[in-house]
């Protein structure tokens, strides 16, 4: 994981645009098999990211300069303060078949707090529902709730965003249906007439919207570049033709 203060970061973001008018360098389609990348596409993302930084969207710059200048302090503090856990988180997905940046969206769900409970009743760092807990594969009851168990529920939500990529096919998708409920996804994918993400963006709910934007820009404050999870499938491709 590549630290960097956010006054660095901002610096990145300025340099982005430049970088994403750049040519992309990879030539072979792209490949993917059920639900997971398949080893050779991702073979030919890391080669291509080696030449090129995924850049960030220019639409996204301003949000992240301002979401960093409030948030950036607090982001390192995570960091600092929950290692072992982002450890572990990566380990866990590494194994389920998941790109290890998805641990960002428990940063923005819960900051990383096992102890963390919404309103609405989800808990634990990936902030699961009871009913969604417990179609994973967790115990949710009086005597244990396993949503705070760091490794059984990243395993769960590994399991759980390997079965939404299997639908989407799509990192910033998977996202917005992380928050918002797949049927909800789907719908505005009918609607929009497309499964691109900032063109169906609009008809999702305001909430889900910022969620996908503090996780693209969570990523970038730890990575100080993009990746895989941080391109719609569409920029995707572009990016390795």
């Amino acid at each position: 994981m590549k630290r960097k203060n956010r006054h660095v970061f901002v610096t990145v973001l300025l340099c982005c645009n430049a970088i994403a008018q750049a040519t992309p360098v990879a030539q072979q389609p792209l490949v993917s098999v059920g639900s997971v990348v398949a080893a050779d596409s991702m073979q030919l993302y890391e080669a291509a990211v080696e030449q090129m930084p995924v850049p960030l969207q220019t639409s996204m710059i301003s949000f992240a300069k301002g979401y960093l200048d409030a948030h950036g302090e607090l982001l390192e503090s995570i960091q600092d303060q929950h290692e072992y856990t982002f450890t572990v988180v990566r380990k866990v997905l590494s194994q389920q078949g998941i790109p290890e940046e998805m641990l960002y969206l428990a940063v923005v769900e819960s900051k990383m707090k096992n102890t963390a409970t919404s309103g609405a009743g989800a808990a634990g760092i990936w902030q699961l529902m009871p009913g969604t807990a417990r179609s994973w594969g967790l115990h949710v009851n009086p005597k244990a709730d396993q949503r705070r168990h760091i490794y059984y529920s990243s395993v769960a939500a590994a399991k759980y965003l390997r079965y939404l990529y299997a639908q989407f096919d799509d990192w910033l998708l998977v996202v917005a249906a992380y928050n918002c409920g797949e049927g909800t996804v789907a719908k505005a994918m009918r609607q929009a007439g497309s499964k691109d993400y900032w063109k169906l963006q609009r008809l999702l709910p305001t909430e889900t919207r910022d969620h996908v934007k503090r996780f693209i820009a969570t990523h970038y404050f730890y990575e100080g570049e993009g990746s895989w999870v941080t391109l719609t499938k569409p920029e995707r491709e572009q990016y390795l033709r």
